[in-house]
Parts: C-alpha cells; structure tokens; sequence
C-alpha cells in the first residue's frame, strides 16, 4: 500500500541540554521496520547516525507544541522529534503508527512462545561473551531459572494464620529477588549475536515479569485483608498483626538526635509494639501544640527541582508503569516510582503558595471592598508560580495521616501596601490585651507574622488542611483540599477538590474561593505542569465576585499557562477589572478607570518562610517525618530512598489495619469535621469574637 512506502526527510532531533535540537536527516524504513537517521542527506549511502526499531514502539504527538512528536522504542530508547509545522508532524506519525503496527502484529504471528524456543538460555555464549564479562561470578542458569515453592500437601485450614503469611511474604520476597536479577541478566546481554538484550521474546518476558509480581502482591494484600476480616474479635488484641511488621526498623526510621517517640522494645512480641506505637501515635493527635514563632529560623533549605538525569534514565519503569493503567484509572492507590518525587511534602507545597504574604497582608488595607477584591485575585494570581519547585513535574510527597506542618513569615510593615486611609494602630489597648497573648507588645514590633499550620486529616480520600493567621491584621484563611488524580493517557490530571475561605476579621468580610486543575504532561518525555479550569472568588456581603479561567493549550497553536479573568459588580453586573496573561511569567491587570497595572512575577520578590530546625520538631511533622527521603534524595539514591518511602508508607497501612481491626476512629491534632468540611480548631474569628464578648462584658 501507499501507507508502506518509504519516507523520508529533515527533522529536527533533541539530544540533550547542552546540544539542544539538531537537524537531522530521517528515514523509515517500512519493510525493516526501522526509523534510521544521518546527519545529512549527502550521507545516506554512510551507516546511519541512530536506528530505532519500531516493532512494539509508541510513537506518541507532545502536548507541549504542535510540532513535535517522540518515538519510545520497546528497548526503552527514545527518540524526542520536531517537524516543520504540524501538518508535516501528522504525516510522520501517522506513517510510523502505521509501521510500528505491521511489524508489531508479525511478531506475534511469525514467533512461537518463549517455552518452544529451540536453543537454550544456559548455552548461549562463551567466557568470553560480553553478557558473561559483565557478570563473572554468575550465569545464565543462576538468573534464568525461577524457584517454585509449594505448600507441604495436604495441610488446609479454614483460617490462613499469621506464620503461613509469613511464609508467603518469604516466597514472595524471593520471588522478587529473582525477578530483579532476571531483569538485570537481560539487561546485561550483547546488544547483537543470537540472543541480544533486544529479543522481543525477552522483552515481553521482562514486561510480564514485573506484571506478575505486581499481581501477587495485589493478592497477598487481599489475603491480609481476608484474614483481618476473619479474625477479628476471635483473638486478642494485637495479635492479628504481628505479620504485619516492617522488615525496616520504624524506631530507627523515626529516631533523630536524642527525641525518640517510637522506643525499639526488643523484648516485647511484635504485635505489643505495633499496638501501642498506634496507640501514642493517636494520642499525639490529641493535644495541639503551639508552636512559637520565636523558635522558627528561616528557611536556608532551596531544593530546586530542574534535574532532569533521573527522569531520563528510568524511562523503562515509566513505560512500565504506564502500561498497567487505564484511561480514567484513579491513581489515589497507586504507588508513583520515588525518583518523579520532589523533595517536599505536599503540605509544605500549600504553605510555599503564601510565598508573598506583603500581598496576602495588603488585601485588607484596602479602602472599598472593590479594592478588597481586586487585591485578593492579584495575591490568588501571584501564589501558583512559587507554589511549583521549577518548570519539571515531578510530585511531592503523598502526606501521611496526622502528618502535619508549621511555618510563619514575618514580613516588614514598610513592605506592605497601604492606603493614605489606613489606620495600621487599629487596635485599642484593652483589645490587644484582650484578644491572646499572641498580641503582648507587638504594637512596639516593625514587622507583621503570618503564621502557617497543614494536617492531612485523612489517608482515603486524601484530604489536607491548611490555615494561616495574621493576628495583628485580623486576617485569616481556611482550606481543605482532597486531590483527585487520573491517568488521561500521556497525561496525569489532579483535580482539587475543596474550598477555601478568606476572613477580614476588620471589615466583617468572608470570600470563598476554590482551587485549578493541575495536569503533568509529556509524562514519556520531559514533564512539565499546566493549571486548567474556572475558578470563582465570591464575597456574599458586599456582592462583588470575580471568575478566573486557567486555559489549558490547543492541540494546534496557543499559547502556554494563559489566565484571563474579570472582577465584577453582582448587583450592576459592572466589570471593574479584567486580567490576562500567563500565571507563571507576567500578569496584566486592567482597571474600570483605565489604568494598567503589569505584575513580573519572575521578578516578584519572594519571602522565606521560618521553620524549626529538624531537632525541635515532632515526629510527625513533614521535614522530620520524610528527612531520610529528602537526604537520600540529595545524594542521588533512588533506592535508599524508596527503602525509606516504603517504609513509612507500611506504618501508615499497619495503623489503618489495626484501627480498622479495632474499630478506632482516627483523631485528628488541629483539624475539626463540619460538614462536608475542615476547619481550624481555634480560627481567628473565634478568638476576635471571644475577646469582643469578654471586653463587652468588662464595660
């Protein structure tokens, strides 16, 4: 067919950071099924620069721009590619999706299973083969054979106990081993001769290697759970957990200098441990703890998130992973692979979105509640572009359950936006007095503090609160946020779901406010983030609204990370500012009386946060909690710090299991249920009020 032909043409190939994109001339070879290149046309007739061979390839178009497109090969080699427009684009794919579908079907049909294949694994090679130097003390045998354990026969029992669990993770962690050293004896093959590292056969038996143990795994946790459900209330307290104990000493885990609240008992069962470790770990959560501002020192720690080394070299567990989802998949449960990770957790994520607290304490020194709003959309606006860690998408940490973090910034009155009619000595005396201690002498301080407290008040969903104060100002903000994600194919879309709500206490104002869409694209390539849908700012009591659209970019042409938006008069229907332009680089705010306002928020000055050093914090507090992920992190250990995650992530199933077992609830430290929502324990509004009542009461 006229499909089948041979085409060929200049592209333009990305190599790497420093060379960027390069011409190159391209050829597809139908009939080999290859996609070949040369540095020019003049060099055809020379050996090709690359080849690709395209049988189980995805050749997948970016969504970055309309010309360029990636062809992910099944050896895990890619190439990142870029045509002159994008109706060029659509004819490259379209021939080689129709190439990597020919030879991709004729594989299937032309080659047996790898169970009829005539030649043996043991045989191939000599000492001297490349596969053998690599791996001396070991061969093909060692790595190619695969263990089977069984059961003694005839042992059944209506209950599967603790020790037979036991055992089955034993196998399991063998299994495991074994798999690992299979992929790695594949891996470690000639690339050419009889049996190269690029066989189809072993490509698919590397793919549904991985799968299977991904699939026992998805059993053994059934099998927990049947046998938690089946137990339950016939044995004593604790004991049905004594299986379920980490291979990674979580005391040790958690140990940091002196403080230790999780003491290694070696003497007491494991289940004893395990119970009561739960049991202070939900007696943590009880008490709130005030936290001193005083204590806080600024934040030194700039963990910029630009490395793209590791994105690149495990491209094969991206693929892998991405071939055991589906479209519309919720990936609450899904365990993302640590090097995607950033160094923070997802709450510090929230508290780096006040990053500009002159901005958030200006909003109430406005003088007409058109003012109000207006500041408030420019400080919603401003918080997105510090709130990410760079232009990469990688992921912060999923919370655990009664994690929580605090901050404060403490930021110059001189730096704040004010009014000639603004009165920053508002408070009375008897009020300052009145309202906390939190207000003794700060009449005499040039500075105002915001202060910052997160708790992930529940593990499924995974829903955070977050809330910040400055109490000088009478100011505060309420949210919680349960992040929804879904695999949308080279796409991962984040859905947040939640409210927020803005207080100025001062002029007895309340906004509510919700949160975009955040989408991570070209998961195959290179990463990057985009905020997508409407968002509505609403003030009840003085009626005025404000709607704001994060665009998402055409498939064809746009432009990247565009917001456009307008603030409005609900009464009068009145448009009295509109905005436009990117949320990440410059910001244009026009005004009802025609003035333009230009904000670069690349050139926005930015406030650190104040943080206690890890020796004051508790255990439980996010740097503390996940600092030997964060180190090992740092220092490029992508299995140091898996070993770390997958250990805490193990405590925090253990104590749902228990609790689950015991029919405990999960009590949460700062957080309080009302409704469909959470709110802060002790909001300022609560505090104002209590002061206003008792000063009434003292007149």
């Amino acid at each position: 067919s006229d499909h089948m032909e041979n085409i060929y043409g200049y592209l333009m190939k990305y190599t790497n950071l420093v060379t960027g994109w390069q011409y190159r001339f391209f050829v597809l070879n139908n009939e080999a099924g290859l996609l070949e290149y040369f540095v020019n046309e003049q060099s055809r007739h020379l050996k090709p620069r690359g080849t690709l061979q395209l049988a189980g390839a995805v050749i997948s178009p970016s969504d970055e721009d309309s010309h360029t497109f990636t062809v992910n090969a099944a050896s895990g080699e890619q190439y990142k590619l870029r045509a002159t427009d994008a109706k060029e684009r659509q004819h490259w794919v379209s021939r080689l999706q129709i190439c990597t579908q020919h030879h991709t079907e004729a594989i299937g049909k032309n080659n047996p299973p790898l169970k009829s294949r005539s030649f043996s694994l043991a045989s191939q090679g000599s000492a001297n083969s490349p596969g053998v130097q690599r791996r001396p003390s070991q061969n093909a045998v060692s790595f190619f054979s695969v263990g089977h354990h069984r059961l003694p026969a005839g042992r059944r029992v209506p209950v599967m106990q603790p020790d037979h669990l036991v055992d089955v993770r034993e196998m399991m962690s063998q299994a495991e081993g074994q798999q690992r050293d299979l992929i790695r004896s594949i891996e470690c093959l000639p690339v050419s001769g009889h049996l190269t590292s690029l066989d189809q056969d072993l490509l698919m038996l590397k793919a549904t290697s991985m799968a299977t143990m991904n699939c026992l795994n998805d059993c053994f946790h059934i099998l927990q759970l049947q046998h938690a459900s089946q137990q339950k209330g016939s044995l004593p307290a604790g004991t049905t957990i004594s299986w379920l104990e980490p291979k990674i000493s979580l005391a040790n885990h958690f140990k940091n200098g002196a403080a230790q609240n999780f003491p290694a008992e070696i003497n007491k069962p494991a289940s004893v441990r395990e119970e009561q470790s739960a049991a202070e770990h939900c007696q943590l959560t009880r008490e709130p703890e005030e936290i001193n501002p005083d204590e806080e020192l600024e934040d030194i720690c700039d963990d910029k998130e630009d490395d793209l080394g590791a994105v690149e070299e495990q491209r094969s567990v991206i693929l892998h992973l991405l071939s055991q989802l589906k479209l519309g998949m919720d990936l609450t449960r899904v365990v993302l692979p640590t090097f995607i990770l950033e160094k923070r957790s997802l709450l510090e994520m929230y508290a780096d979105f006040m990053s500009h607290p002159d901005l958030f304490i200006a909003i109430t020194n406005g003088t007409t509640p058109e003012e109000r709003m207006i500041r408030f959309v420019e400080y919603y606006l401003t918080s997105f572009h510090e709130g990410r860690k760079g232009a990469i998408a990688k992921k912060p940490y999923n919370p655990i359950i009664g994690e929580t973090f605090h901050c404060s910034w403490r930021m110059p009155k001189s730096e704040v936006a004010a009014d000639a009619g603004s009165n920053f000595s508002a408070h009375s005396p008897s009020e300052q007095v009145a309202l906390s201690k939190d207000l003794e002498g700060q009449t005499e301080l040039d500075y105002y503090t915001v202060k910052f407290v997160a708790e992930q008040v529940s593990h499924h969903p995974p829903v955070s609160g977050f809330y910040a104060e400055c109490v000088e100002r009478k100011m505060c903000v309420n949210a919680h946020v349960w992040t929804k994600s879904k695999f949308l194919g080279m796409s991962i879309g984040v859905t947040m779901v939640g409210e927020g709500l803005l207080s100025l206490l001062e002029h007895g104002e309340e906004y509510t406010f919700s949160l975009p869409c955040a989408y991570a694209r070209s998961i195959l390539t290179v990463p990057w983030v985009e905020l997508g849908g409407k968002v509505n700012i609403n003030c009840v009591k003085t009626g005025y609204s404000a709607s704001i659209n994060f665009h998402t970019k055409p498939f064809y042409g746009g432009k990247l990370h565009r917001i456009t938006g307008e603030v409005k008069q609900n009464a009068t229907n009145t448009v009295v500012c509109r905005v436009q332009g990117e949320w990440n680089s410059m910001l244009e705010f026009t005004y009802s009386n025609g003035e333009t306002k230009y904000v670069d928020l690349t050139k926005l000055s930015v406030t650190r946060k104040r943080v206690r050093p890890l020796e004051k914090q508790g255990p439980f507090e996010s740097r503390r909690l996940w600092q030997h992920v964060t180190e090992s992190l740092r220092d490029g250990d992508i299995d140091k710090a898996t070993e770390h995650k997958r250990a805490l992530e193990e405590q925090q199933r253990n104590e749902e299991r228990l609790r689950a077992e015991t029919e405990t609830p999960w009590c949460t430290k700062y957080f309080l249920k009302e409704g469909d929502g959470w709110v802060y324990h002790k909001p300022l509004w609560k505090t104002v009020s209590a002061a206003q009542t008792r000063q009434t009461d003292a007149n």
